[in-house]
């Protein structure tokens, strides 16, 4: 604990010098992160400006649910549009946010999902978060490295993860009742 402090005071004195950033940096010794922190600050801007331009435009209120989700810049967009027109309209929206790499569009055309299916989506993300704290067999796996995204009982893991941990977090998922499919939108380490 010493050490980090004497690391967070050096880091605030380096902050002063010129040309040096001022911005905070969060030490957290139980996150497994693998993404830098300008990476996961990038994302949730990305994440937040998709949402707030896609719920400024009326098509869209009118028309769809869509859930936005990002991870090392690749956009997961899931839910559903009421029409072609207005999913390709979505996805045009969100691609042309700054440093969005790519977009995994999961959209279906179909009426906007009732809050009872929204509720069982809930209820399974909940279900596989809690099976996925029980892994301890891999070394240096964190559940938390494992972002997961359940729309209409299909189930979508993101996260920067090695083929071995993958392999076994598809597999834990696979066991939870209720799931259609399983779509990984993994970024490999190896």
């Amino acid at each position: 604990m010493k050490n980090l402090k004497l690391f967070v005071v050096f880091v605030c004195a380096l902050a002063t010098l010129p040309g040096c950033s001022t911005k905070r940096v969060r030490a957290n010794p139980h996150s497994l992160e693998r993404r830098t922190t300008d990476a996961a600050e990038i994302d949730k801007d990305v994440e937040v400006e998709i949402k707030e331009t896609l719920r400024e435009d009326e098509d869209f209120r009118r028309s769809a649910h869509v859930s936005v989700n990002v991870y090392n810049g690749a956009v997961l967009l899931t839910g559903e549009a009421m029409n072609d027109a207005v999913k390709a309209k979505i996805i045009d929206m969100a691609r042309v946010v700054n440093h969005v790499k790519m977009v995994h569009d999961n959209l279906i055309v179909d009426y906007p999902s009732d809050n009872l299916s929204r509720a069982n989506d809930r209820r399974i993300t909940q279900s596989i978060k809690q099976a996925l704290t029980q892994i301890h067999e891999l070394p240096n796996f964190d559940s938390s490295l494992i972002k997961v995204v359940v729309e209409q009982s299909s189930v979508y893991l993101m996260g920067r993860v090695h083929r071995d941990e993958g392999t076994v977090v598809i597999n834990v998922v696979r066991l939870e009742p209720d799931i259609r499919q399983i779509i990984t939108v993994f970024d490999y380490i190896d």
